[in-house]
């Protein structure tokens, strides 16, 4: 009985239905890929070629300019600016004193203000500032190196253009710094009014009497640039012969005034600027 069992197996072993030629010859096949080494599959599929091509072409080089300068030649409010130190804003009002009256101004201070050409150190030598300045205000005003004795004494016509700004601008205002540019050759350094001594975001009423100039105000670099402004944004403002321009918000802390009061291109009016001169007020908000 034991022996007819073990024969059933063997028999039902090959019972099963014969298999075609067509389904046993991948066994082979799969067989001899055992004894291929790795990474020579790809070698027995049939390649097609493709439309596809590399083509290398050589890097661009990545051209950087300068941005065009922002030019602001109009009465209004605009905000130039805006950093982690806070919106930088200027307010220009052309004709703020009217040309009579402007021309009569310039004259005056002219003759009547104290101005004084003042020593200067940069890189511990000494030079002869390129211009004429007085100061007033209660407190004493130290900037490049240079002080300033306070100056309560205010000229009349001094105090009425102070009291029209602060009228006018909303701002109150404790301090006068007063520039007189002779000629063209006359100027002052690049420069923010950013000493310690006028408060965290000074508010500065600049007032132009005399001979038309550019004003052009440039960007402080980011510190990736390491001091480079070739590629820092500009604005430039025309300030005509009785011209209000205030600076104010971060002004100071992210831009600079120019170095020198450019001279525009136009021929200068007839009256007391015909010759270059020019005297600017810079009014201080502490």
């Amino acid at each position: 009985m034991e022996d007819k069992r073990r024969r059933a197996r063997v028999q039902g072993a090959w019972a099963g239905p014969a298999r075609s030629q067509a389904t046993a010859q991948p066994a082979p096949a799969a067989q001899s890929r055992l004894h291929q080494r790795p990474g020579q599959t790809w070698m027995n599929k049939e390649h097609h070629p493709s439309d596809r091509r590399f083509v290398f072409r050589e890097p661009q080089e990545v051209v950087r300019r300068a941005p065009e300068p922002r030019v602001i030649d109009k009465e209004g409010v605009y905000e130039i600016s805006l950093s982690p130190t806070g919106v930088s804003r200027v307010r220009l009002y052309p004709g703020f004193v009217d040309l009579k009256e402007a021309d009569c101004v310039l004259e005056q201070l002219c003759r009547e203000v104290p101005w004084k050409q003042r020593t200067g150190i940069r890189e511990n030598v000494t030079y002869q500032q390129p211009r004429l300045t007085a100061w007033y205000g209660e407190l004493p005003y130290t900037y490049s190196r240079i002080t300033m004795e306070p100056n309560p004494h205010w000229h009349p016509v001094l105090l009425t253009l102070k009291s029209q700004i602060e009228e006018n601008t909303g701002h109150t205002f404790n301090s006068l710094l007063c520039n007189l540019y002779r000629n063209e050759k006359d100027s002052v350094d690049w420069h923010s009014d950013d000493e310690p001594s006028l408060g965290r975001c000074p508010v500065i009423a600049s007032l132009s009497f005399g001979a038309t100039r550019m004003f052009e105000m440039r960007k402080k670099p980011p510190p990736e640039e390491n001091g480079d402004y070739t590629y820092v944004e500009r604005v430039k403002i025309p300030l005509d012969h009785g011209t209000l321009l205030i600076m104010e918000g971060a002004t100071q802390a992210d831009w600079q005034a120019p170095p020198v009061p450019a001279p525009l291109s136009q021929p200068p009016r007839e009256g007391p600027e015909a010759f270059g001169r020019r005297a600017g007020m810079k009014i201080v908000r502490e």
